[in-house]
């Protein structure tokens, strides 16, 4: 479980930086996204569900690195695809105004939803 103030340290941040962990333990390199937080957890999503990249390396090992300004951790990633979405819509929609947020609120982004759990 995310402490409360590293719950802050998440929300407070336009981006989290990720380094998802490969098959041979090596980690790819750090890949700012969009990350909020809602019921106590922290979730990313993308654009949209692929095997490449970030988010395709995400759900193969399921294990990752992240970063933001006064927290880095080690988390266990958790694909949830579109099974929660009301909260976590609500929260890029409250936290991400402007350009691009629509696009994250999506069907099909919501199906690329995964929660970041620190190990």
């Amino acid at each position: 479980m995310w402490s409360p103030d590293e719950l802050i340290l998440l929300d407070a941040a336009r981006e989290l930086e990720i380094a998802v962990e490969r098959a041979d333990g090596c980690s790819r390199r750090w890949t700012p996204i969009w990350v909020v937080c809602a019921g106590g957890q922290a979730y990313v999503r993308t654009w949209y569900r692929r095997d490449t990249g970030w988010f395709g390396e995400a759900l193969r090992s399921r294990r990752a690195r992240i970063r933001v300004p006064g927290l880095e951790a080690d988390v266990t990633i958790e694909d949830l695809g579109a099974q929660v979405t009301s909260d976590i819509d609500a929260a890029y929609r409250s936290k991400y105004t402007g350009g691009g947020t629509d696009a994250m609120v999506t069907a099909e982004a919501a199906a690329t939803t995964l929660r970041l759990d620190p190990r």
